[in-house]
Formats: structure tokens, C-alpha cells, sequence
């Protein structure tokens, strides 16, 4: 089997475990935010009980509990939730990795917005990741952390802060989603470093006949209200990668704000509603003028010097290069040019079509190399492009783009 093949369903593979197991994650905690909100008081409660909630479902009754410290004696059964979050973690470096380490020169390095080596660009990346779960812990053990709001506008500022500095430094694309995983290691962290062990630590008191210490539950359950909150931003950072209108643009870093801002103005409402309050209607107005005020920067363009500049500055790697120097070139560069720019350009001439599906460019030869890998896939050895053949292109001419790759790769 061809590395290239191997390579794409190893990442196909990837993709689809983290989405189930985020799937998971998601909606386990979903769950008990919503059941949490929901608890009510009654009269027959054993002590040390908060509320229970009564639930019904799959032709089931369910009787539920809740208590905020711990039961006087520990049950002998007791189910942890925990593999979801760490499965999603784990799932999602390793796609990290398939992807973004392994393509850095196409996904994650732009030399018009900084010049850096592949070593250079993951180096970057594994650290900004530590960096920000390093930050978020220690300002949640600060002072600050007494504070529930005046934390969560500082937590807001440091991610504002991220989502400008990640576009300093690389693609739009990998921008997007290195502010996902950056928000999502903060997430996982702590259901591995504060929850978990927390919870583990209430588990031993008891078992040692003491009383467990509230401020264990206390910082486990702040932690979880972060988590709740940053949950439906990183969703659209990770399927961002799909559209170009929202990491491709000069004002991407201020969209990624916007959406942190629409995950707070949701998850308001469905918390609020979950707790039984007066359903907070005003919030969905807020979240459409929010997303409104996304489309509109996604409308701004930069500067034509800006733009010839951008172009202009491309260095091609030795493993770039090889494609436009390869025998092959020149035909698979008509077939291209004849079928795949009019959509893939700063312009696309496909009517209704507002930018280049994916943010992928094909107008000169470095990016018709750039993304040698993804034609041949594509449009070589599959028909997934262009789409339902609206171009017309030729069994022989996916011939020539097979041939191309296959060549340059020996």
C-alpha cells in the first residue's frame, strides 16, 4: 500500500476516534451540568445529601442524588468519568501529530507571517500548549481565583492574547486549531490534574472514617464550570479547518474571540433553563449579533500590498520542491490550471463561491506543489474533486496527476 493512502486513513482513523470520544466527553458533561442545575431540595434527603432529580428515559425510571461532599458511608460501586475526557486528549495530539507535525511546510508554516523550521514550528507548538495550561492553573490557584467573574474576563484576555499571537506565528489554519488544543488541554487538564484527583482524595478520607475537605469539591467544581464554558468554542475551532471564511481572513483572531463570547451566550441560556430559572431569551439575540459581527469581519480583505507581499515571499523546502522539478510537472500543472483554479483562487469564478474551498490556493506553482499530496488523493486516484466532475476532467488527466506524484515521491 502507497505511504500517501496509508497515511490519509491513518488520519481518517484518528479523526473519527476523537469525534467519538469528544462526543463522549461532551456529553457526559453536558449531562451532569444539566442534572447538577437541576437538583431540587425535598423533605426525605439523608444528610449530606444536596437535591435529587427525578428522570425518566428509555422506558426507565431514574432516582438520582447528589451530594456536594460525600455520603457518610462510600458506596461499593462507583462509576468514574474520566477515559472520555483523557481519550479526547490523547486522540486529538495523535491527530496533531498525523497532520500538523508530520505536514508542517503545508499546514503550519507560512513564510509571510513567520519564517520557521519544522523542528521550529512543533517545538512552538508543544510549548505554547504547556504554556497555557501552566498560566490558566496558576492564576486559578492566585487570588484571583476567589473571583469567579473577574477570573473568567482574565481567562478571556489570555485567550484573546492566544488566538492574536497563534496568527503571528503560523497559518490561519494551524492558528484555529492550536487555539482549540490550547483550550482543550486547559479542559482535559483538569479533569486529570484537579477533579479527578480531588474526587480520589474525598474516596480516601472516607475510607480512612474522616470527613472529606469542601474546598477539594469547591476547586473541582469551579474547574467544571470553566469547562462548561469553553466547551462549544473549541467545537468551532476544530471544525473551523472546514471553513477558509473563518481562519483564512486578515481579522481571524478577532472571530476566534467573538466565539469564545457565543459559547458564554449559550451555554448561559441552557444552564439557566436547566436550573429552572426564566429562560434568558435575550442571550440568542446577542449570540446572532455576535456571529453577525463574525461574518462581517470575515468580509474585510487585507491590503493589496499586503496581499502581493504574502504571494511574492515563498521559499520552497527541498520536499516542496521536488514537485515542481519533477518530470511530470508541467502537465500536471495544466491539468490543474484548466480544472481546479477557477475555484481555488484569491477569486474564485464559480458563482456564489466566496473563497477557495478549504483556503486551498491553486493558481502558481508553489501551491500547486504545496498541495501535491491532496491532488493526487483528490483528484488522482479518486473523483472526489472536483465535485461531481463539474469540470470535466478526464480519466487521463487524473492519469498525468497520479503519475506526477507517484514520480516526484520514488
Amino acid at each position: 500500500m502507497e505511504v500517501a493512502i496509508a497515511w490519509d486513513w491513518l488520519a481518517f482513523a484518528l479523526r473519527w476516534l476523537h469525534v467519538v470520544t469528544a462526543i463522549a466527553w461532551i456529553g457526559s458533561s453536558f449531562y451532569f451540568i444539566a442534572l447538577d442545575l437541576g437538583l431540587r431540595k425535598a423533605p426525605d434527603l439523608p444528610p449530606g445529601a444536596h437535591g435529587e432529580e427525578w428522570q425518566v428515559h428509555g422506558g426507565g425510571f431514574y432516582h438520582i442524588r447528589k451530594y456536594l461532599v460525600a455520603p457518610a458511608t462510600l458506596p461499593e460501586h462507583l462509576t468514574w468519568f474520566k477515559w472520555e475526557s483523557y481519550a479526547t486528549w490523547l486522540s486529538g495530539f495523535a491527530l496533531m501529530c498525523v497532520v500538523y507535525y508530520a505536514g508542517a511546510d503545508l499546514y503550519m508554516i507560512d513564510p509571510s507571517v513567520m519564517e520557521l523550521s519544522r523542528l521550529g514550528a512543533i517545538a512552538l507548538s508543544i510549548a505554547s500548549i504547556a504554556f497555557g495550561w501552566i498560566v490558566y492553573d496558576l492564576l486559578c490557584r492566585s487570588p484571583l481565583g476567589r473571583s469567579t467573574t473577574g477570573l473568567m474576563l482574565l481567562l478571556y484576555v489570555v485567550l484573546v492574547a492566544m488566538a492574536w499571537g497563534y496568527t503571528q506565528v503560523f497559518t490561519g489554519r494551524a492558528a484555529f486549531l492550536h487555539l482549540g488544543a490550547f483550550t482543550a488541554t486547559i479542559m482535559s487538564a483538569n479533569v486529570f490534574m484537579i477533579i479527578i484527583p480531588n474526587q480520589k482524595k474525598v474516596v480516601a478520607t472516607l475510607l480512612a472514617g474522616q470527613t472529606p475537605d469542601p474546598a477539594l469539591g469547591a476547586q473541582a467544581k469551579q474547574r467544571s464550570l470553566h469547562n462548561n464554558y469553553l466547551t462549544l468554542p473549541v467545537v468551532f475551532l476544530m471544525l473551523s479547518n472546514h471553513y477558509p471564511l473563518a481562519f483564512a481572513t486578515q481579522y481571524n483572531w478577532a472571530i476566534a474571540s467573538l466565539v469564545f463570547l457565543m459559547g458564554v451566550t449559550i451555554r448561559h441560556f441552557f444552564n439557566s433553563t436547566h436550573a429552572r430559572k426564566d429562560a434568558p431569551w435575550w442571550t440568542w439575540f446577542v449570540t446572532a449579533a455576535l456571529f453577525l459581527a463574525v461574518v462581517w469581519l470575515s468580509t474585510l480583505r487585507p491590503g493589496e500590498e499586503a496581499s502581493e507581499t504574502a504571494q511574492s515571499y515563498r521559499r520552497l523546502p527541498p520536499q516542496i520542491a521536488r514537485f515542481v522539478n519533477d518530470e511530470h510537472f508541467e502537465a500536471a500543472r495544466d491539468t490543474v490550471l484548466t480544472r481546479c483554479s477557477m475555484c481555488h483562487a484569491a477569486e474564485p469564478l464559480w458563482e456564489g463561491m466566496a473563497a477557495a474551498p478549504k483556503g486551498v490556493r491553486l493558481e502558481s506553482d508553489a501551491e500547486i506543489a504545496e498541495h501535491a499530496r491532496e491532488i493526487y488523493l483528490q483528484a488522482g486516484i479518486t473523483h472526489a474533486m472536483p465535485p461531481a466532475n463539474v469540470t470535466y476532467i478526464e480519466p487521463d488527466e487524473r492519469a498525468v496527476l497520479a503519475a506526477w506524484y507517484r514520480s516526484a515521491t520514488r
